[in-house]
């Protein structure tokens, strides 16, 4: 159940890294408050997780999820550059992320 919380979690922050952007320096409204909402619910995800599971495994997974996520909204939303570093980093990242998950007892 806690890597349910935790993959939820980061989830939640690729929504409020998303709801940033949009927000435009939080002077939307409609955005703002889902920044709010999303950044609360990962926290508390987060720390449900970190209840069962290493902190250093758990941060690393929650923080990973929000980074490659947050990569793939720019590329696919925003129209960020997609080349081949890129990607290829963001593979390895994924990589080192079910790295930590399949070492975490």
């Amino acid at each position: 159940m806690a890597w349910l919380f935790l993959i939820l979690g980061g989830l939640f922050e690729v929504g409020f890294t998303t709801c940033l952007k949009y927000s435009n320096n939080f002077s939307n409204t409609k955005w703002s408050i889902g920044f709010f909402i999303c950044i609360t619910l990962s926290f508390i995800l987060l720390n449900k997780a970190v209840q069962t599971l290493p902190i250093g495994t758990a941060y690393a997974v929650w923080t990973g999820i929000g980074a490659a996520g947050s990569v793939l909204v720019g590329i696919f939303l925003f129209k960020e550059p997609s080349d081949f570093w890129r990607i290829f980093f963001l593979f390895m990242l994924i990589a080192s992320i079910l790295g930590l998950k399949m070492v975490s007892k």
